[in-house]
């Protein structure tokens, strides 16, 4: 079942879903626009080979924090992460999309899910579209759609990127 904005008002009053900071403008019809959040890690072209689950990945990003705006480079691959932090409750998961206006544009995403008991910002990876795009910080860019579980979940998310902040890279 995808929460209404009627639903997801009665789980943020009560404090099962909790978003900090909350501005009740990110409550949509069917789910809840997310804001850009200062960090940026840019995706390194290299020849270097990197073994999935070994060494330090340092080396494949450039991340950075900026102020009132992400100057972001055409067709490159960038992780971004969300001003809010999200606290789901074990009876919610959540589906992650690029708002619309940054699909027309020209941005990309792939598909992201947010498992139930999640807490933390979210990172998310998304590729830009041909031209140089300058995006302040604090603009609506995410959706997300919550899906309420049939019942609750008997083991929620315990992974490497509970309670995340900023831009986050892959960590093993």
């Amino acid at each position: 079942m995808i929460l209404s904005d009627t639903d997801l008002v009665e789980y943020l009053r009560s404090g099962r879903l909790v978003v900090e900071p909350l501005d009740w403008e990110i409550v949509r019809e069917n789910g809840l626009d997310l804001r850009l959040g200062s960090g940026f890690c840019e995706v390194l072209q290299t020849d270097e080979v990197l073994t999935v689950g070994e060494g330090d990945v340092s080396s494949y990003y450039r991340c950075s924090e900026v102020g009132d705006y992400l100057l972001l480079k055409p067709s490159t691959h960038y992780l971004l992460h969300t001003l809010e932090t999200l606290a789901l409750p074990s009876d919610l998961m959540g589906f992650v999309e690029l708002r619309s206006t940054f699909a027309r544009l020209g941005f990309l995403m792939p598909p992201t899910i947010v498992d139930a008991g999640f807490r933390g910002q979210l990172t998310v990876e998304v590729l830009t579209p041909p031209y140089p795009t300058r995006v302040r910080v604090g603009t609506r860019f995410l959706h997300v759609v919550f899906a309420k579980t049939l019942s609750p979940v008997a083991s929620t998310y315990r992974g490497r990127y509970q309670n995340q902040r900023g831009v986050t890279p892959p960590r093993w």
